[in-house]
C-alpha cells in the first residue's frame, strides 16, 4: 500500500509542475506562471512539515523513518530537513528570475517548468536509496538546468556556458553510470543497504578490484555535479554566461543535490569502503578549498568571482566530512562530521542566494559585473551596498552573521577528529578563510571607499527601484543571515536530527 503521506512533497510538486504548463497556455498575464510556481512550492513544503512533526499530530498514523517501494525510497529527518532546504531555496530562486526574466523577451513558462522540474528531482533525491532512483533524480535535476543556462539565445556567452555545462554534465553522467554498473555488477544489489551488506564479501575476493574501480567512478562522476576541484573547469564559465537567476539556482540547489547524493551514497551503499574514498574526499576538500580560493582572488567580474567561490565554499562543506573518513573515526565524531556538513548546507543556502539577489538588484542598475563598476555603491544605493556586505562578510565567516557558525562548527568537527589527517586540514582550511577574506573585503571595500566610475550616472542610478519580488526575496535572505547568525541555536537544531542518518557508522 501506497504512503501518500510520505508521498506528498513530490505528487504537490509534480502537480505544481504540470499546472505551471497549463496556466502558461492559458491567454493570462505570464507573471501568473511565477505566482502558480511560487504556491505549489509553498503547498509542497506543507506535508514536509507536517511529516516532520508527525509524532505530535493526531491525523498521522506512522512516525519516524518510512520506507517504500522495497527500501528504494525513505522518508526520514534528513530527507526532510534537506527537501526542506530544496523548496524554500527554489522559492527564493524563483522569486531571483520574475523581475529578471521580465525584463526582456524570455520564455517564462517553460523556464518555470525546467526549473520545477529540477526541484522535483532534487526533493526525489533527498529521500533516493537505491542506484537507479538515486541517478534518475540526478538526471532531473541537471537535465533542464542544461536549457536553462543558455536562456538568454542571443548572447554568445550564454550558448558558450550551456554547451560547456552540457558536454560537462553528459560526461559526469557517463563516468557516474559506469561507476554504478560496476557496482551492481560485483555486488548484484541496487538499494543501497543491499550493497553494503555484499560489499564486505567481495574485499579480498576476485571481484575486490572492479568494485573498487566502481566506487572511484562513482565518486568521480559526484565530484564533477559539486564542481570539486580538478573536476570544476566548467564552473566559472557558466556561472558568467548563465543568466544570473539561474546561477544562483546552480550554485545553490544543483550543487546541494550533488552533496546530498554524495553523503548518501558515502553513508550508506560505500560505509564499509572508507578506505577507498576517505583519502580521496580529504584531497577534493583541500584542493577544491585552495585552487578556488586562489582563484578567486584575481577575478574582476563578481560573477566569476562567485563560480570561484562556490568551488571554495564546496571544499569546505567537504573539510569536515573528508577528515572524519580519512582519519578512520566511525563514532560520535562521525555524526559531528555529518552535523557540520548539513549545517553548512543549510547556511550557504541563505548566504549564496543572497549575495546573487544583491548582484541581480545591481546588475539591474549598472548593467555590468565589473567589480571596478560597482565602486561607490554606497553613495547612490545605501541599502543594496549594506545588504552586499551582509552577505560577503557572512561567506567570509564574520561574526554575527550566519557564516561564522558555519565556519565555527566545521573547525569543531575537524578539531573533535584529532589525528594528523585532521589537523593537516585543518590548518588548510584556516589559510584558505583567511584568503576568502581578502577577495570578499575587495569588493565590499569596492562599494563603499572608491569613488563611482566617471561613465556612472550615479545621479540616474538612485532613482531606479528594486522589483518586488527581488525585494522580498532580499529581504528574506538578509534575515536568514542576520537571525541565524544571531541565534545559531535554531539551525543546530534543525541540523541535529540529521545526524541519526550517520548513527551506527
Amino acid at each position: 500500500m501506497i504512503d501518500y503521506h510520505a508521498l506528498a512533497p513530490e505528487l504537490l510538486l509534480a502537480g505544481t509542475v504540470l499546472a505551471v504548463l497549463t496556466v502558461d497556455l492559458l491567454r493570462v498575464e505570464k507573471y501568473w506562471v511565477a505566482v502558480v510556481g511560487l504556491f505549489g512550492l509553498f503547498l509542497s513544503f506543507i506535508p514536509v512539515l507536517t511529516l516532520g512533526f508527525c509524532d505530535t499530530l493526531t491525523f498521522c498514523e506512522d512516525t519516524g523513518t518510512r520506507f517504500l517501494f522495497g527500501e528504494s525510497y525513505a522518508v526520514d529527518s534528513f530527507s526532510l530537513v534537506l527537501k526542506a532546504l530544496f523548496l524554500g531555496s527554489a522559492f527564493v530562486a524563483v522569486l531571483l528570475s520574475v523581475g529578471y526574466l521580465e525584463s526582456d523577451r524570455f520564455w517564462q513558462g517553460e523556464f518555470y517548468f525546467l526549473m520545477l522540474s529540477s526541484v522535483l528531482g532534487a526533493v526525489v533525491m533527498a529521500s533516493s536509496r537505491d542506484l537507479v532512483t538515486i541517478f534518475v533524480a540526478l538526471e532531473l535535476v541537471t537535465g533542464p538546468t542544461f536549457l536553462m543556462a543558455g536562456w538568454r539565445k542571443g548572447d554568445p556567452r550564454s550558448n558558450e556556458a550551456m554547451l560547456k555545462f552540457f558536454i560537462i554534465g553528459v560526461l559526469s553522467a557517463a563516468l557516474l553510470l559506469f561507476g554504478m554498473s560496476l557496482v551492481y555488477g560485483t555486488t548484484g544489489e541496487l538499494t543501497f543497504a543491499g550493497i553494503r551488506a555484499e560489499a564486505a564479501g567481495i574485499r579480498g575476493g576476485d571481484l575486490e578490484a572492479l568494485f573498487t574501480v566502481g566506487v572511484l567512478f562513482t565518486l568521480l562522476g559526484f565530484a564533477f555535479k559539486v564542481s570539486a576541484v580538478p573536476f570544476h573547469f566548467w564552473t566559472p564559465d557558466t556561472y558568467e554566461g548563465s543568466p544570473t537567476p539561474v546561477t544562483a539556482y546552480l550554485s545553490v540547489v544543483s550543487k546541494t543535490a550533488g552533496f546530498v547524493g554524495l553523503l548518501a551514497i558515502c553513508y550508506l551503499a560505500f560505509r564499509d569502503a572508507t578506505f577507498l574514498w576517505g583519502p580521496a574526499l580529504w584531497v577534493l576538500a583541500a584542493a577544491s578549498m585552495t585552487v578556488g580560493n586562489l582563484a578567486a582572488l584575481r577575478q574582476t567580474n563578481i560573477v566569476r568571482l562567485l563560480g570561484y567561490s562556490s568551488i571554495a565554499q564546496g571544499g569546505f562543506i567537504l573539510v569536515p566530512f573528508g577528515a572524519a573518513v580519512a582519519a578512520g573515526v566511525t563514532d560520535v565524531q562521525l555524526e559531528e562530521a555529518f552535523f557540520a556538513t548539513v549545517t553548512y548546507l543549510l547556511i550557504y543556502a541563505f548566504m549564496n542566494l543572497g549575495a546573487f539577489a544583491v548582484i541581480i538588484a545591481g546588475g539591474n542598475r549598472l548593467r555590468s559585473a565589473e567589480i571596478g563598476d560597482w565602486a561607490g555603491m554606497f553613495g547612490y544605493a545605501p541599502g543594496l551596498a549594506t545588504m552586499l556586505a551582509v552577505f560577503f562578510f557572512s561567506l567570509a565567516g564574520i561574526p554575527p552573521l550566519a557564516g561564522w557558525f558555519a565556519k565555527f562548527v566545521m573547525f569543531r568537527a575537524v578539531l573533535s577528529v584529532g589525528g594528523g589527517w585532521a589537523a593537516a586540514l585543518a590548518i588548510i582550511a584556516a589559510v584558505n578563510s583567511v584568503i576568502a577574506f581578502v577577495y570578499y573585503a575587495k569588493v565590499v571595500k569596492s562599494a563603499f571607499m572608491d569613488p563611482a566610475p566617471e561613465h556612472v550616472a550615479v545621479a540616474d542610478l538612485a532613482r531606479m527601484p528594486t522589483v518586488p519580488s527581488l525585494q522580498f526575496a532580499l529581504v528574506l535572505t538578509v534575515a536568514g543571515v542576520i537571525v541565524l547568525g544571531i541565534f545559531p541555536g535554531i539551525i543546530a537544531e534543525i541540523g541535529e536530527l540529521t545526524k541519526t542518518f550517520a548513527s551506527g557508522f
